[in-house]
């Protein structure tokens, strides 16, 4: 697994406003709350992706990627290794940049076809602590 160096994670975290996140949770408790919570506060556009709720965050949730509204830049996902690989497929589709795959999570073969569409692609990062590391001064 490689994910980019420092200064390519610093320079997706500054230039890319709009999060699709994959998996996001409307239970305070749980870390895709928090975290998509966190990305809120810092200035991010969120779009919650569950087709088990209704809202996140005071924000209404789609059932797919396909449903989230351009520009899809971030795909932040909150799943099973091996429920990634469709994940992959719609964010290619959705013309996403980044897949950002949240900490414990790691699909190579998945990784490698984002890579192959020209995605950049983070594994077992958590994008609340790269943000906290990389940008909070």
């Amino acid at each position: 697994m490689t994910n980019p160096p420092d200064d390519e994670l610093r320079g997706i975290l500054e230039r890319y406003r709009h999060i699709a996140v994959v998996g996001l949770s409307d239970k305070p408790d749980r870390p895709s709350h928090g975290v998509a919570s966190y990305l809120q506060g810092a200035g991010y556009t969120i779009v919650p992706v569950n087709p088990t709720i209704q809202q996140a965050l005071g924000i209404p949730a789609v059932t797919s990627l396909e449903a989230v509204p351009p520009p899809v830049e971030i795909v932040d996902v909150f799943r099973r290794p091996e429920d990634v690989p469709p994940v992959v497929e719609d964010a290619i589709a959705a013309g996403a940049k980044v897949l950002w795959l949240q900490e414990g999570i790691v699909n190579e073969d998945a990784a490698a076809r984002a890579r192959s569409a020209g995605l950049t692609v983070v594994q077992d990062r958590c994008m609340l602590k790269e943000h906290r590391r990389l940008l909070s001064r």
